[in-house]
């Protein structure tokens, strides 16, 4: 019988053995090596390592920061109001002795559910302390900071450093969410309301302020015109008295030409007059004097 159809399966077998008994591990990952389930070895830096073939196996496990989606649930701040809270957390295997202990067979998705746990947990937590206002203020982004550092305890025991967490939107329930807009408009409504009472009111007291400004305003105004007038009457019955005075023949002739003037215009009640009547007198006289009856 020929040796060499021995020595092919042989050398088959070899091969086979040398292939199982090599791994890598690169910069993304980190393994362990078990035996029978036991870990015997722990591979964290990236390498070419060796194992007993058909006996040790080799798990490997994201070295990575990991993402999880945190189921939607409701929280009742407080102020007993009801939000629906929606968040998501960054997280990564810091410890895969501890993290094949703490989650054995189940890997990454049992850990992932034990970490969802933990943290609707305490979401629940931090945010029943404070209102409803802080939750949906710019303050959430501390309380974020509050539920991750609240989860780490927890996590840790399954070898998983919780990286961050963050409130991606938190909501009012459906069924509440009708009624609380109606109570918004309500609100809104009443303050607009009350805005454009408010501004009716101090409209009527511009108006109010506006008509005495024009009323004590026009009042002055009288008073001073009167008063100016008075001034020029008198200062008018001056001059005339003082002219009187100094030539009361011409002051007649002056008062009577002011009384033609005035007399004779045109479209004034038509007068009777005597021709010899007194009102004639400097018209008859050519010298500028009255004519002496």
């Amino acid at each position: 019988m020929d040796k060499r159809l021995f020595l092919l399966p042989a050398a088959a077998i070899v091969l086979a053995a040398l292939l199982s008994s090599v791994f890598i591990v690169d910069e993304r990952t980190k393994a362990l090596v078990l035996k029978f389930g036991e870990i015997v070895a722990v591979r964290d830096k990236p390498g070419l390592y060796f194992k007993v073939p058909f006996i040790n196996e080799v798990v490997r496990y994201d070295d990575r920061i990991l993402g999880l989606d945190i189921e939607p649930q409701e929280v009742t701040p407080s102020d007993d109001r009801r939000l629906v809270v929606d968040a998501f957390a960054r997280y990564r295997i810091a410890d895969v002795v501890k993290f094949r202990r703490a989650t054995g067979s189940g890997g990454q998705s049992f850990a992932e559910g034990r970490l969802d746990n933990i943290l609707k947990s305490k979401i629940r937590e931090v945010l029943g302390e404070v209102d409803s206002s802080a939750i949906l203020s710019k303050d959430r982004a501390e309380l974020a900071t509050k539920i991750r550092d609240a989860a780490r305890g927890e996590a840790a025991a399954l070898g998983v450093e919780v990286v961050d967490v963050r409130l991606r939107r938190t909501d009012l329930p459906e069924q509440n969410l009708e009624a609380t807009f109606a109570r918004m408009r309500a609100e809104r409504e009443r303050e607009a309301a009350d805005q454009v009472a408010r501004g009716n009111e101090a409209a009527q007291r511009l108006r109010a302020a506006a008509d005495r400004s024009v009323i004590e305003t026009v009042s002055d105004a009288k008073r001073q015109a009167e008063i100016v007038r008075g001034e020029a009457d008198a200062k008018r019955s001056a001059i005339f008295a003082k002219a009187y005075g100094v030539d009361p023949g011409f002051f007649a002739f002056y008062r009577s030409l002011a009384a033609y003037r005035d007399s004779l215009l045109a479209g004034n009640s038509s007068l009777i007059l005597s021709p010899d009547s007194e009102f004639f007198d400097y018209l008859r006289s050519s010298a500028g004097t009255p004519v002496q009856k």
